[in-house]
């Protein structure tokens, strides 16, 4: 801010001077003294410049209508909706979201340097108050087929960008506590930068807890029990409490929050498909559930806006009062968060549930790399994914567990046969994992129980973090099928049955982003899982999101790679038998 401008605002607090902007006749929500204010905001430049009795170059008239801050989503993955920052610009803002805090790590385990690159160019064409912190493991563990590895020494010249908060989520735990050089320089460069670091402590002791904050880790999401939770917390650390498409956990973790506490607790999506986005709401869907189950309403709206702008030092974001800017929504009903209008800066970019105005821009030019990013070194046949088994021996299976993130790991007898072939009755499917960037010709097979599927096959180019193609199928055949098709239209999601395409959602940008409207990525998606019937799905989670997430071998407890099962655990590969 120049000293014109603070000139300016000075005199429209002082009354010198209209304000641009008086919005009159609203109850506001004070999230610090946890009460009502009724006054006018006056707002010059974007940012509020007063509360009490203003006149404004325009008035808004507020009818009565609740005006609080605007949400913060304190950690989502873009890539997870499948849409350009942009369009997720357009599917949030209408639920009240006018922050959120991203970690590009998925587009960047893809395409590196500059898949971070093009999604902060894609963030600076938005309303949307998009904030960076920068992928700490690329790849999630040094033994992964990523399609880029980024170092400390990557990482350093994005601190220059303005967007950028810190370092992401630290998942490679192992080199964390063996002080692994290169870790031990990404802390440090974020540290000293003055930025902040976020943590993923899945399932970790209370001593690898030590560990991570002597290494001042600040955040964590992977939350899913009250003891967890207080653990983190006495350890100095923020719990985010996450809702997102898979990973459910913010009423098992509302427990641990209290008056005492409530300010290092704040909410998330981590993960969410565009679908869930439009259907059923970003933050905005977790504040409400927290009132439903009891939380105090003040409690609730501070946690899905001022706590999470307090732990990444976003001063003037989160609440409503003079110096803050002038992100606010007009609520209807306190209590089911129906949001009426969300305004960032003061200017209206949502409105009934649509954005508008400038949130309506769309201008979409990725670099040719990041639409060139299946690269098998030939299609693969049926025989590739042959799975030779000892039938005197019991068979390591991945056993999901729907709408969670973790699995668990099951011993079952091997079948009377040299070749494993998939028993629809005892729900056990073949599982690949297969590299996609390089073309090595490495893909790992495994068996999964928990789909239920009856025919046919599904596979997927989104496979956290690294992102090679995942498939779970009935038969070989169609798994080759599927995976043959993500490399013909370029990524994304296919159902396949007899060797046919039932239905495919392309992603052309990264194998992860569609090229798309939102709208039309919903679409697609709606027919998607409207085909999964076909091939016998019946269940009440989602199969894809599911599947996406059995490739991350640092979520307990049994994961799948190209080369195999891997015990998160133990921290090591182990044979199917």
């Amino acid at each position: 801010m120049n000293k014109e401008a603070l000139v300016k605002r000075l005199n429209a607090s002082a009354r010198r001077q209209k304000a641009d902007i008086v919005i009159k006749n609203g109850k506001i929500m004070d999230v610090y003294n946890h009460e009502w204010i009724y006054e006018d905001i006056a707002i010059t430049d974007g940012v509020i410049v007063g509360l009490g009795q203003y006149e404004g170059e325009e008035t808004i008239d507020a009818e009565g209508q609740i005006i609080v801050p605007g949400f913060i989503d304190g950690h989502v993955h873009i890539e997870s909706s499948m849409v350009t920052p942009i369009e997720f610009a357009k599917a949030v803002l209408p639920n009240g979201v006018t922050t959120i805090i991203t970690d590009p790590h998925e587009i960047a385990n893809v395409s590196g340097q500059e898949g971070i690159k093009f999604m902060i160019e894609q963030a600076r064409q938005t309303p949307l108050n998009i904030h960076f912190m920068l992928p700490s493991s690329v790849p999630a563990a040094s033994f992964e087929r990523s399609g880029a590895v980024l170092r400390a020494a990557d990482l350093k010249p994005f601190y220059e960008e303005k967007e950028v908060l810190g370092l992401a989520e630290v998942m490679d735990y192992v080199s964390v506590e063996q002080g692994e050089a290169d870790m031990v320089n990404k802390l440090l460069d974020a540290r000293s930068a003055g930025k902040r670091i976020d943590g993923h402590l899945a399932g970790l002791s209370t001593d690898l807890i030590n560990i991570y904050r002597t290494a001042l880790v600040l955040t964590d999401h992977e939350v899913t029990t009250k003891e967890e939770a207080l653990d983190r917390i006495r350890r100095g650390m923020y719990v985010m409490m996450r809702e997102g498409s898979v990973a459910k956990n913010t009423l098992k973790v509302l427990p641990a929050v209290n008056e005492k506490n409530a300010r290092r607790f704040f909410f998330c999506t981590d993960d969410k498909h565009v679908d869930d986005l439009l259907s059923e709401g970003s933050v905005n869907h977790q504040v409400k559930m927290a009132i439903q189950a009891g939380l105090d309403p003040f409690l609730a709206y501070q946690l899905g806006s001022l706590n999470a702008a307090e732990c990444y030092g976003l001063d003037t974001k989160g609440a409503i009062a003079p110096g803050f800017d002038a992100d606010l929504l007009f609520i209807s009903d306190v209590e089911n968060v129906t949001v009426t209008k969300t305004m960032v800066k003061g200017q209206t970019v949502a409105e009934d549930n649509k954005a508008v105005g400038q949130a309506q821009v769309h201008t979409l030019t990725p670099d040719p790399a990041l639409l060139d990013s299946v690269n098998l070194a030939a299609p693969l046949s049926e025989q590739d994914f042959h799975m030779p088994i000892n039938p005197q021996q019991q068979m390591n299976v991945i056993q999901i567990i729907p709408n969670q993130l973790e699995t668990r790991l099951v011993s079952v007898p091997a079948p009377e046969a040299h070749i494993f072939q998939p028993d629809i009755e005892l729900d056990l499917l073949k599982i690949a994992v297969v590299e996609r960037h390089k073309g090595l010709k490495e893909t790992g097979l495994g068996i999964v129980k928990g789909f239920g599927l009856k025919s046919g096959a599904i596979a997927t180019t989104i496979s956290h973090d690294s992102h090679n193609i995942i498939a779970v199928g009935t038969n070989d055949a169609d798994i080759a099928a599927a995976v043959n098709k993500l490399q013909e239209i370029g990524g994304g999601l296919t159902v396949i049955k007899d060797g046919e395409e039932l239905h495919s959602v392309p992603l052309p940008i990264g194998g992860l982003l569609s090229d798309q409207s939102a709208e039309l990525v919903n679409q697609s998606l709606m027919t998607l899982h409207e085909k999964l019937s076909f091939i016998g799905f019946k269940d009440r989670f989602n199969p894809f999101l599911t599947l996406s997430f059995l490739a991350l071998p640092v979520i307990p407890d049994i994961k799948m790679t190209t080369t195999g099962l891997f015990d998160v655990k133990s921290f090591q590969h182990i044979a199917l038998q």
